[in-house]
């Protein structure tokens, strides 16, 4: 992106640039770094359950944020005034914290980079109207498919966010970043049991190809046939087996339990499983993992950071040594090396830290079926609902919303209540096979860190890791 933007969220609010540039200069005066973070987003939400529109919500807000840095100190003030007036406040705020010090201000992001996405604003298509009435043919669709389908919820969610980052030498960035989702859920009943499926979708893009009638008749298909497998399950054995994951969203166990502690914050800090281990083997062979914020139109994916840096592929583990960390730009500097585009931040009302844009294990060369065939005794992992990380360990415990018994190399009943209990770097080197077939997820992923939250994308082959602790019901 370059200076010329649609819209000049400056000049919106009667701001030049050049003025704003020389009311912010004082508070990066003893700075190592720092810039003015200014926001417009418009976000959407619509849901459909038990056959009517269940919630509609709009949202616009908008602010700015201004921070300086120093060291590991960062003074930051933020606003949702855009104004002189407010401006000047936060100069006086975070000057309090820059007093004094004698920083010198570092270079501004490298510019570069094509846009990965499109600028249109997917709330404005198609009209409101036209939304519920796709939730409801979706919801009609949907229970039409199985006379056991006894209750169905459908949403669509979109947001809108127009940046502008500003440093104190005069460099500007902008960029627009359209972000779109939409989720099916059914529930389904037998003989008094119930049991649930769901599946989502979304990206950096319009809903058009999200609300195909190709598109989400499948997402129902999916969904459905989640439930009906649910359905036919038994109680989950427990103790310790050969677990296959599958390709896709189970990627999420790779980010939970491992691409945190591969965060520079984590690692300058020293309460990363990881800390100290740069060069050294944490993985097996085969197992290489990524963070790359440059796919088009993936929901994890940045033209820019939330700081100007552009986003970039950035290899973590290389055939199994730990090879890289990602950074934003006070850790970098910190650490003694540059950043890597990994510097976000949920809103103009938060600091940037070092997080996740899309992170995957790389293919291997098995094929799935050999890797199934493989396990005399095991458990097949297809998808997960929530888990539990903890950072310093890596320890953690996921529960399954779809898995499957392993007997003698093939596939055989669904499991209820499976949960995958163990520690990520450990389990780095139980991995044995490493199949070709690696899938992103479909663009549902949100993650959490420190009370922020921020679109991210996973994904992975299918693997096979050896002696891991399930927790179940049988």
């Amino acid at each position: 992106m370059d200076d010329a933007a649609p819209v000049s969220l400056l000049a919106a609010h009667g701001l030049d640039a050049e003025e704003a540039r020389r009311l912010i200069a004082p508070a990066f005066v003893g700075a190592d770094d720092g810039e003015l973070f200014i926001e417009r987003q418009l976000s959407e939400m619509l849901g459909f359950d038990n056959g009517r529109l269940k919630t509609a919500n709009f949202d616009s807000s908008q602010g700015f944020g201004l921070r300086a840095v120093s060291g590991e100190i960062a003074g930051y003030a933020h606003s949702t005034e855009i104004s002189h007036a407010a401006l000047g406040r936060a100069v006086v705020a975070v000057s309090n914290v820059t007093r004094g010090r004698s920083g010198a201000m570092a270079p501004a992001p490298t510019r570069r980079n094509e846009a990965l996405y499109g600028t249109e604003n997917p709330i404005d298509k198609p009209a409101f109207g036209e939304k519920v009435a796709l939730l409801q043919q979706i919801d009609a669709y949907a229970r039409q498919q199985d006379s056991r389908v006894i209750q169905v919820s459908v949403s669509l969610g979109a947001s809108w966010q127009h940046i502008e980052i500003l440093r104190a030498d005069g460099w500007r960035q902008h960029d627009i970043r359209p972000l779109t989702r939409l989720n099916v859920a059914v529930v389904v009943e037998e003989g008094g049991r119930r049991e649930s499926g769901s599946f989502g979708m979304g990206g950096r893009c319009g809903y058009g190809e999200f609300i195909s009638q190709t598109a989400w008749q499948d997402a129902v298909g999916e969904a459905l046939r989640q439930a009906l497998v649910n359905l036919r399950s038994v109680p989950a054995p427990a103790g310790e087996f050969d677990v296959v994951l599958g390709p896709g969203w189970p990627g999420v166990m790779l980010h939970e339990a491992v691409g945190h502690g591969l965060e520079g914050d984590f690692n300058r800090k020293k309460t990363s499983a990881f800390s100290g281990l740069m060069g050294e083997r944490v993985a097996a062979r085969g197992v290489t993992v990524v963070d790359d914020g440059t796919i088009a139109g993936r929901r994890g994916s940045l033209t820019i950071d939330d700081e100007g840096t552009p986003t970039r592929r950035t290899v973590l583990i290389d055939d199994g040594i730990l090879v890289g960390y990602m950074q934003d730009r006070q850790n970098a500097r910190l650490m003694g090396t540059v950043s890597t585009g990994n510097g976000r931040r949920e809103s103009h009302a938060h600091l940037p830290m070092p997080r996740m844009t899309n992170t995957f294990m790389l293919a291997g060369a098995h094929e799935p079926d050999e890797i199934i065939a493989s396990v005399r005794n095991g458990v097949y992992a297809v998808s997960f609902g929530g888990g539990q990380v903890d950072i310093t360990s890596g320890k953690y415990v996921f529960q399954c919303t779809e898995a499957y018994r392993i007997e003698n190399g093939r596939i055989g009943a669904p499991l209820k209540g499976a949960m995958l209990i163990g520690d990520g770097p450990n389990d780095l080197k139980r991995i044995t096979m490493v199949g070709h077939d690696l899938a992103l997820d479909r663009g549902i992923g949100t993650c959490g860190k420190a009370g922020q939250g921020v679109p991210v994308g996973v994904g992975q082959p299918t693997l096979k890791m050896e002696g891991v602790t399930v927790g179940g019901t049988g």
